[in-house]
């Protein structure tokens, strides 16, 4: 039994972070997701202040918003910036 230590969500804020023009679809690749859940997942963090959707022509570009606080209450004094650094380096790439 393999033990998860990050939520879908945190996957999906950490997919954005990586590669903000990142198709819906390789999201939900990258998580091992159906799109269906990849979409209401990022439509939550949209939804939530943590993620901004930006339409580029016919596409989205999706941007984490580095400066919210987490919303974990034994980390909530730190930021989604700090956690993405030590995740995947310097501003989430």
């Amino acid at each position: 039994m393999a033990t998860e230590f990050l939520t879908n969500h945190a996957k999906v804020l950490l997919c954005v972070a990586q590669d903000p023009d990142a198709r819906l679809r390789d999201i939900a690749a990258s998580v091992e997701l159906t799109e269906r859940a990849a979409h209401r997942l990022l439509s939550e963090l949209v939804e939530e202040g943590y993620v901004v959707r930006e339409r580029r022509g016919r596409r989205n570009a999706y941007r984490v918003k580095v400066n919210r606080p987490l919303p974990d209450p034994v980390a909530q004094k730190r930021k989604v910036g700090e956690l993405l650094e030590v995740l995947v380096g310097r501003n989430g790439r």
